[in-house]
């Protein structure tokens, strides 16, 4: 590809028989180099973002290098999917999605090629059933990362990994039975991570672990709702701990 310094819009589809594959509608994108601006909607069901493998016509990726990026996503519908490798330095992602039982798996800089370093995400979801999961960084390579998440919906499966550095999570979920599964670790003493929850309705389930190595980290959760179950550990250097 080429490098790109100015606004895109990359929507590649493949239109396929239903009788052959599950998915409606399938965007490829691959991008290299820095400040690149990419914008995808998707409106529907089973369609699919590729990256991460994929699947139904066997794509692959959705891959962007780079530093300096914006990703602004916007899926509507029902059992769509978007997966993803990002390898970015102050890379902003906007992920939008309103339907039921769709699902998100995304990485950032796995490998510490960037750092991955300086990132904004902002994760906005309406709907029932859906599960997302964005795993961030290396050792401590999410330094001052800004990610926010807004869930309307009940049965949501939310999952975030983060090596955090200076990192701060926002998570607001207004719905039932929802699932919450946070891992924050980092190996610096320079800047811990700071996570927030506000949280409206009943049979949750969370498990929040703050790992961070000889450093501080804050943690604030506001909940309201019957039953459920909420596990939180901080651990800095000290024994292992379960619920």
């Amino acid at each position: 590809m080429k490098k790109i310094n100015k606004k895109i819009l990359l929507i590649t589809s493949f239109l396929t028989s239903a009788a052959l594959y599950s998915a409606d509608n399938e965007i490829y994108i691959e991008q290299s180099g820095a400040t690149a601006n990419i914008d995808v909607e998707q409106l529907g069901i089973s369609n699919l973002i590729g990256g991460l493998g994929s699947s139904a016509g066997s794509l692959t990726p959705l891959d962007l290098d780079g530093t300096g990026m914006t990703l602004d996503i916007n899926m509507i519908g029902a059992t769509n999917k978007f997966f993803g490798d990002i390898y970015a330095d102050s890379f902003t992602g906007l992920y939008n999605f309103t339907g039921s039982t769709n699902l998100f798996t995304i990485q950032v800089d796995p490998s510490n090629t960037y750092g991955a370093d300086s990132s904004n995400h902002n994760v906005a979801v309406t709907g029932a059933g859906n599960t997302f999961t964005l795993n961030q960084g290396t050792s401590a390579m999410a330094a001052t990362l800004d990610l926010d998440w807004i869930i309307q919906g009940s049965n949501n499966t939310i999952t975030s990994n983060i090596n955090i550095d200076g990192a701060t999570q926002y998570i607001d979920i207004d719905g039932s039975d929802n699932t919450l599964t946070y891992t924050g670790t980092g190996v610096t003493a320079s800047a811990g991570g700071y996570f927030y929850l506000d949280q409206t309705g009943g049979s949750r389930t969370f498990n929040i672990q703050q790992l961070s190595t000889q450093d501080n980290d804050w943690l604030k959760i506001l909940s309201t709702g019957s039953s459920g179950t909420i596990c939180v550990i901080q651990n800095d250097q000290g024994t292992s701990l379960s619920c």
